[in-house]
Protein backbone atom coordinates (compact mmCIF):
# COMPACT_ATOMS: atom_id res chain seq x y z
CA UNK A 1 0.00 0.00 0.00
CA UNK A 2 1.64 3.41 -1.06
CA UNK A 3 2.14 6.02 1.89
CA UNK A 4 -0.14 8.60 2.53
CA UNK A 5 1.50 11.75 1.94
CA UNK A 6 1.89 14.03 4.75
CA UNK A 7 -0.86 16.66 6.06
CA UNK A 8 -0.36 19.61 4.81
CA UNK A 9 0.66 22.86 6.86
CA UNK A 10 -1.86 25.08 7.86
CA UNK A 11 -2.04 28.46 9.57
CA UNK A 12 1.21 29.32 11.57
CA UNK A 13 1.88 25.94 11.88
CA UNK A 14 5.76 25.32 11.75
CA UNK A 15 6.79 22.72 8.95
CA UNK A 16 8.72 19.80 9.65
CA UNK A 17 12.61 19.83 9.42
CA UNK A 18 13.78 19.52 6.09
CA UNK A 19 15.56 16.12 5.28
CA UNK A 20 19.32 16.03 4.66
CA UNK A 21 20.27 16.37 1.41
CA UNK A 22 20.00 18.45 -2.13
CA UNK A 23 16.30 20.03 -2.62
CA UNK A 24 15.37 20.15 -6.21
CA UNK A 25 12.61 23.15 -6.55
CA UNK A 26 10.72 23.71 -9.44
CA UNK A 27 9.34 27.32 -9.73
CA UNK A 28 6.75 29.25 -11.36
CA UNK A 29 6.79 29.01 -14.98
CA UNK A 30 5.23 32.34 -15.47
CA UNK A 31 2.54 33.00 -12.54
CA UNK A 32 3.84 33.54 -8.96
CA UNK A 33 0.87 31.60 -7.31
CA UNK A 34 1.86 28.54 -9.09
CA UNK A 35 4.30 27.22 -6.32
CA UNK A 36 3.94 24.48 -3.94
CA UNK A 37 3.44 25.02 -0.12
CA UNK A 38 5.81 22.23 0.11
CA UNK A 39 8.37 24.36 -2.19
CA UNK A 40 7.13 27.53 0.02
CA UNK A 41 9.22 25.34 3.33
CA UNK A 42 11.93 24.26 1.29
CA UNK A 43 12.92 27.81 0.61
CA UNK A 44 11.75 28.79 3.90
CA UNK A 45 13.98 26.68 6.02
CA UNK A 46 17.18 25.18 3.65
CA UNK A 47 19.82 26.47 5.15
CA UNK A 48 21.82 27.14 1.43
CA UNK A 49 19.80 28.52 -1.67
CA UNK A 50 21.28 27.97 -5.09
CA UNK A 51 19.60 28.75 -7.87
CA UNK A 52 20.43 29.21 -12.21
CA UNK A 53 19.09 33.50 -11.50
CA UNK A 54 20.06 34.12 -7.96
CA UNK A 55 17.51 37.81 -8.58
CA UNK A 56 14.40 36.08 -9.93
CA UNK A 57 14.48 33.14 -6.36
CA UNK A 58 15.45 36.39 -4.33
CA UNK A 59 12.10 38.19 -6.04
CA UNK A 60 10.05 35.02 -5.63
CA UNK A 61 10.85 34.39 -2.22
CA UNK A 62 10.08 38.00 -1.35
CA UNK A 63 7.00 37.65 -3.55
CA UNK A 64 6.17 34.60 -1.14
CA UNK A 65 7.01 36.69 2.13
CA UNK A 66 10.44 34.59 2.75
CA UNK A 67 13.37 36.23 3.74
CA UNK A 68 17.18 35.43 2.38
CA UNK A 69 18.27 36.19 6.69
CA UNK A 70 21.55 35.63 5.74
CA UNK A 71 21.54 32.47 3.88
CA UNK A 72 24.29 31.96 1.37
CA UNK A 73 22.38 32.18 -1.84
CA UNK A 74 24.59 30.74 -4.59
CA UNK A 75 23.97 31.03 -8.43
CA UNK A 76 24.55 28.06 -10.41
CA UNK A 77 24.54 27.80 -14.24
CA UNK A 78 26.32 26.43 -17.01
CA UNK A 79 29.28 29.56 -16.62
CA UNK A 80 29.90 28.37 -13.14
CA UNK A 81 28.86 25.33 -12.28
CA UNK A 82 32.21 23.52 -12.01
CA UNK A 83 33.32 25.77 -9.51
CA UNK A 84 30.25 25.58 -7.27
CA UNK A 85 29.43 22.18 -7.40
CA UNK A 86 32.27 21.53 -4.89
CA UNK A 87 30.99 24.12 -2.69
CA UNK A 88 27.55 22.83 -2.82
CA UNK A 89 28.66 19.68 -2.25
CA UNK A 90 30.85 20.82 0.75
CA UNK A 91 27.68 22.28 2.14
CA UNK A 92 26.26 18.72 2.56
CA UNK A 93 29.09 17.18 3.74
CA UNK A 94 28.94 19.39 6.79
CA UNK A 95 25.02 18.61 6.97
CA UNK A 96 23.83 21.43 5.65
CA UNK A 97 20.68 21.39 3.32
CA UNK A 98 20.69 23.34 0.09
CA UNK A 99 17.71 23.92 -2.08
CA UNK A 100 18.79 24.55 -5.76
CA UNK A 101 15.45 26.29 -7.67
CA UNK A 102 15.50 26.75 -11.55
CA UNK A 103 14.70 29.78 -12.83
CA UNK A 104 11.24 28.53 -13.75
CA UNK A 105 9.79 25.14 -13.81
CA UNK A 106 10.95 21.86 -13.13
CA UNK A 107 15.18 22.18 -12.94
CA UNK A 108 16.91 19.69 -14.68
CA UNK A 109 14.52 20.21 -17.67
CA UNK A 110 16.94 22.33 -20.25
CA UNK A 111 18.15 23.79 -16.78
CA UNK A 112 22.15 22.79 -15.67
CA UNK A 113 21.18 20.71 -12.43
CA UNK A 114 22.12 17.45 -13.91
CA UNK A 115 25.38 17.48 -13.24
CA UNK A 116 24.65 19.10 -9.95
CA UNK A 117 22.41 16.26 -8.85
CA UNK A 118 25.14 13.40 -10.53
CA UNK A 119 27.88 14.79 -8.43
CA UNK A 120 26.00 14.68 -5.25
CA UNK A 121 24.80 12.22 -5.43
CA UNK A 122 28.39 10.26 -6.02
CA UNK A 123 29.03 12.12 -3.06
CA UNK A 124 26.73 10.28 -1.08
CA UNK A 125 24.34 12.28 -0.28
CA UNK A 126 20.43 12.15 -0.73
CA UNK A 127 18.21 13.87 -3.27
CA UNK A 128 14.76 15.13 -2.70
CA UNK A 129 12.18 16.17 -5.89
CA UNK A 130 10.06 19.11 -4.80
CA UNK A 131 7.67 18.92 -7.66
CA UNK A 132 5.83 21.45 -9.42
CA UNK A 133 5.35 23.69 -12.90
CA UNK A 134 6.91 22.50 -15.84
CA UNK A 135 6.25 24.00 -19.15
CA UNK A 136 6.47 20.60 -20.94
CA UNK A 137 3.26 19.34 -18.98
CA UNK A 138 1.81 22.30 -19.19
CA UNK A 139 1.48 22.20 -22.82
CA UNK A 140 0.85 18.89 -23.63
CA UNK A 141 -2.24 18.83 -21.05
CA UNK A 142 -3.52 21.67 -23.26
CA UNK A 143 -2.75 20.50 -26.64
CA UNK A 144 -5.42 17.93 -27.37
CA UNK A 145 -2.47 15.71 -28.86
CA UNK A 146 -1.91 12.25 -27.61
CA UNK A 147 0.10 12.11 -24.16
CA UNK A 148 -0.12 8.81 -23.43
CA UNK A 149 3.35 8.67 -24.79
CA UNK A 150 5.46 12.05 -25.38
CA UNK A 151 9.15 12.59 -25.88
CA UNK A 152 10.95 16.10 -24.54
CA UNK A 153 13.53 16.64 -26.96
CA UNK A 154 14.27 20.26 -25.70
CA UNK A 155 15.84 22.98 -28.10
CA UNK A 156 16.29 22.07 -31.72
CA UNK A 157 19.90 23.04 -33.32
CA UNK A 158 19.98 26.88 -34.57
CA UNK A 159 22.13 25.81 -37.44
CA UNK A 160 19.42 24.87 -40.26
CA UNK A 161 21.48 21.94 -41.65
CA UNK A 162 21.71 20.02 -37.87
CA UNK A 163 18.20 21.11 -37.01
CA UNK A 164 17.13 19.43 -40.42
CA UNK A 165 19.45 15.62 -39.40
CA UNK A 166 17.81 16.05 -35.91
CA UNK A 167 14.32 16.41 -36.84
CA UNK A 168 14.62 13.64 -39.61
CA UNK A 169 15.78 11.37 -36.74
CA UNK A 170 12.75 12.32 -34.50
CA UNK A 171 10.46 11.61 -37.63
CA UNK A 172 9.98 7.86 -36.98
CA UNK A 173 9.48 8.38 -32.80
CA UNK A 174 6.30 6.34 -31.53
CA UNK A 175 5.31 9.54 -29.36
CA UNK A 176 4.16 13.04 -29.39
CA UNK A 177 7.34 15.26 -29.83
CA UNK A 178 7.34 18.05 -27.36
CA UNK A 179 10.27 20.89 -28.06
CA UNK A 180 10.95 24.28 -26.78
CA UNK A 181 11.95 26.98 -29.54
CA UNK A 182 12.53 30.82 -29.59
CA UNK A 183 10.29 33.09 -31.57
CA UNK A 184 13.28 34.72 -33.43
CA UNK A 185 13.76 31.17 -34.85
CA UNK A 186 10.41 29.81 -35.12
CA UNK A 187 9.60 30.12 -38.48
CA UNK A 188 12.61 28.79 -39.69
CA UNK A 189 11.46 25.66 -37.52
CA UNK A 190 8.10 25.31 -38.75
CA UNK A 191 9.36 25.27 -42.60
CA UNK A 192 11.87 22.40 -41.65
CA UNK A 193 9.17 20.41 -39.39
CA UNK A 194 7.08 20.48 -42.47
CA UNK A 195 9.36 19.73 -44.97
CA UNK A 196 10.91 16.94 -42.73
CA UNK A 197 7.09 15.54 -41.33
CA UNK A 198 4.95 16.71 -43.49
CA UNK A 199 1.52 17.80 -42.53
CA UNK A 200 0.77 16.26 -39.29
CA UNK A 201 -1.46 17.70 -36.13
CA UNK A 202 0.77 19.80 -33.94
CA UNK A 203 -0.16 22.50 -31.28
CA UNK A 204 2.12 26.05 -30.50
CA UNK A 205 1.57 27.00 -27.18
CA UNK A 206 3.30 30.47 -25.94
CA UNK A 207 3.25 32.89 -22.68
CA UNK A 208 1.94 29.55 -20.52
CA UNK A 209 -0.26 30.52 -17.50
CA UNK A 210 1.38 34.15 -17.99
CA UNK A 211 -1.04 37.24 -19.05
CA UNK A 212 -1.41 36.48 -22.62
CA UNK A 213 -1.48 32.56 -22.78
CA UNK A 214 -1.98 31.43 -25.99
CA UNK A 215 -2.09 28.10 -27.63
CA UNK A 216 -2.46 27.33 -31.58
CA UNK A 217 -3.67 23.79 -32.63
CA UNK A 218 -3.79 22.77 -36.59
CA UNK A 219 -1.45 21.23 -38.50
CA UNK A 220 2.38 22.26 -39.14
CA UNK A 221 1.13 24.24 -42.69
CA UNK A 222 -1.64 25.73 -40.83
CA UNK A 223 0.08 27.13 -38.14
CA UNK A 224 2.73 27.90 -40.15
CA UNK A 225 0.95 30.20 -42.37
CA UNK A 226 -0.30 31.71 -39.17
CA UNK A 227 3.25 32.49 -38.04
CA UNK A 228 4.03 34.60 -41.00
CA UNK A 229 0.45 36.49 -40.54
CA UNK A 230 0.88 36.84 -36.68
CA UNK A 231 4.66 36.35 -35.05
CA UNK A 232 4.71 34.82 -31.63
CA UNK A 233 6.00 36.71 -28.71
CA UNK A 234 7.16 35.02 -25.50
CA UNK A 235 8.62 31.54 -24.48
CA UNK A 236 7.34 29.13 -27.08
CA UNK A 237 6.30 25.13 -26.86
CA UNK A 238 5.94 23.11 -30.02
CA UNK A 239 3.81 19.81 -29.49
CA UNK A 240 3.82 17.86 -32.59
CA UNK A 241 1.84 14.32 -33.40
CA UNK A 242 3.22 11.11 -33.99
CA UNK A 243 3.34 10.18 -37.57
CA UNK A 244 2.66 7.07 -39.38
CA UNK A 245 6.01 4.67 -37.99
CA UNK A 246 4.63 1.20 -38.88
CA UNK A 247 7.49 -0.60 -40.46
CA UNK A 248 7.20 -1.88 -44.51
CA UNK A 249 7.22 -4.98 -45.73
CA UNK A 250 10.60 -4.39 -46.64
CA UNK A 251 12.16 -3.72 -43.18
CA UNK A 252 9.99 -6.09 -41.88
CA UNK A 253 11.64 -8.65 -44.35
CA UNK A 254 15.12 -7.23 -43.87
CA UNK A 255 14.42 -7.83 -40.31
CA UNK A 256 13.38 -11.44 -39.91
CA UNK A 257 15.89 -12.41 -42.49
CA UNK A 258 18.21 -11.20 -40.12
CA UNK A 259 16.72 -13.21 -37.20
CA UNK A 260 16.35 -16.24 -38.40
CA UNK A 261 19.94 -16.51 -39.86
CA UNK A 262 20.23 -17.31 -36.05
CA UNK A 263 16.85 -18.28 -34.60
CA UNK A 264 13.92 -20.45 -35.04
CA UNK A 265 10.81 -19.50 -36.88
CA UNK A 266 8.58 -18.91 -33.69
CA UNK A 267 11.56 -17.08 -32.12
CA UNK A 268 12.02 -14.72 -34.95
CA UNK A 269 8.62 -14.10 -34.85
CA UNK A 270 8.76 -12.97 -31.10
CA UNK A 271 12.08 -10.94 -31.93
CA UNK A 272 10.57 -8.91 -34.64
CA UNK A 273 7.31 -8.75 -33.39
CA UNK A 274 8.44 -6.35 -30.49
CA UNK A 275 11.34 -4.60 -32.45
CA UNK A 276 8.83 -3.22 -34.95
CA UNK A 277 5.81 -3.08 -33.00
CA UNK A 278 3.56 -4.89 -35.65
CA UNK A 279 1.22 -7.94 -34.54
CA UNK A 280 2.96 -11.00 -33.79
CA UNK A 281 0.47 -12.97 -36.00
CA UNK A 282 1.13 -10.70 -38.76
CA UNK A 283 5.21 -11.02 -38.46
CA UNK A 284 4.73 -15.17 -37.91
CA UNK A 285 3.03 -15.51 -41.24
CA UNK A 286 5.96 -13.07 -42.72
CA UNK A 287 8.54 -15.39 -41.24
CA UNK A 288 6.91 -18.90 -42.53
CA UNK A 289 7.10 -17.08 -45.81
CA UNK A 290 10.58 -16.97 -45.79
CA UNK A 291 11.40 -20.15 -44.60
CA UNK A 292 9.74 -21.80 -46.75
CA UNK A 293 11.22 -19.71 -49.29
CA UNK A 294 14.29 -20.30 -48.48
CA UNK A 295 14.40 -23.92 -47.80
CA UNK A 296 12.72 -24.36 -51.65
CA UNK A 297 15.45 -22.07 -52.46
CA UNK A 298 18.11 -24.76 -51.05
CA UNK A 299 16.18 -27.61 -52.69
Amino acid sequence: MPDMPDPPTGGDALPKPLPAGLHVVATPIGNARDITLRALDVLRGADVLAAEDTRRLRQLMALHGIPVAGRPLVPYHDHNGAAQRPKLVAALGDGRTVAYASDAGTPLVADPGYQLVRAVREAGHAVHAVPGASAVLAALVTSGLPSDRFLFAGFLPPASAARRAVIAELSRVPATLVLFESPARVNQTFTDLCDILGDRQAALCRELTKRFEETRVGTLTAIAAGLRADPPRGEIVLLIDRGDTRASEADLDAALRSALATMRVRDAADAVSRMLGLPRAEVYRAALRLASDTAGGAE
